[in-house]
């Protein structure tokens, strides 16, 4: 059940895909989940603690959450207290072509490999700040894109420095998400799944949840998550994202889309899009 001082605010720019979330939260967040983007925040108030990456993290006021994409986590409070925090999340292709241009060269995907999901940065923190507030009420177009491009700036500072980790997708993980990535949409069974990537059904569960933090379905469906939050960003109803990526009904997409993103599809589709409600079952 929400706390009653829980909230949640959402907002996201036109111009670069750039989407902001501050919230406030008592007890569990988010369940484990990943998002396609670069996400990018700061814990303003309380203790924040999430799982990435199979370890405990525990961010206090002040400090610099960093997260790459596809990376599973989920989040919750540290006490009765609850915790506030502001995130900005960033399409990866958008972020490679500012950083390009901010730092006068091309910037390769390396950029995303931070070396600690947790920094002290003052300095980012108050970018990321600034941004947020910049996306949520704009003061101007200018003033926005000046608050983004600070954000871009500090991150060539901190990516890239980390190492890659050691046999973390292996090869017979990687032909099964590629083989759910293919057949999305599709109602796989694991003995299809495993005919698919080469394997068996025995050795699939195990070789997946190591290498990804997932079971193979659990993986499933965050995909279609993700790809459902695209479509409604387009402008798709919640009935026809659910429909073209495989949930059984919108019911279903709703429910998986609010235990991961904080908001109902319509919500995010609304903020998106500024298109009008859609009737809902």
């Amino acid at each position: 059940m929400a706390h009653p001082d829980d909230w949640f605010q959402f907002a996201r720019d036109p111009g670069s895909g750039t989407e902001m979330v501050r919230a406030a939260f008592h007890a569990r967040a988010y369940d484990p989940h990943f998002h396609d983007q670069v996400l990018v925040g700061v814990t303003e108030q309380g203790r924040q603690h999430f799982r990435y990456r199979r370890q405990w993290q525990h961010s206090r006021p002040g400090r610099v959450i960093l997260m790459e994409p596809g990376e599973t986590h989920d989040g919750e409070a540290g006490d009765d207290g609850g915790f506030t925090y502001s995130m900005l999340y960033f399409d990866p292709a958008w972020l490679l072509q500012a950083a390009g241009i901010c730092a006068g060269r091309s910037i390769g995907p390396g950029l995303f490999d931070f070396p600690r999901v947790l920094e002290d940065s003052p300095a980012l923190a108050a970018a990321v700040f600034a941004a947020t507030r910049q996306i949520a009420a704009p003061d101007s177009r200018m003033h926005r894109d000046a608050a983004l491009d600070a954000v871009v700036a500090h991150l060539l500072r901190h990516g890239g420095r980390g190492a890659a980790v050691p046999g973390r997708h292996p090869r017979i993980a990687a032909r099964i998400r590629d083989a759910i990535e293919a057949h999305l949409d599709e109602d796989l069974g694991l003995d299809r799944l495993a005919a698919l990537a080469g394997t068996d059904r025995f050795r699939l569960h195990r070789s997946f949840q190591t290498a990804y933090g997932l079971a193979p379905h659990a993986y499933l469906v965050q995909r279609r998550l993700n790809r459902a939050r695209q479509l409604l960003a387009q402008g798709a109803t919640p009935a026809d994202a659910a429909a073209a990526v495989g949930f059984a009904d919108q019911s279903h997409l709703g429910r998986w889309f609010r235990r991961a993103f904080g908001m109902t599809p319509a919500a995010y589709r609304r903020a998106c899009t500024n298109l009008p409600d859609i009737a809902t079952p």
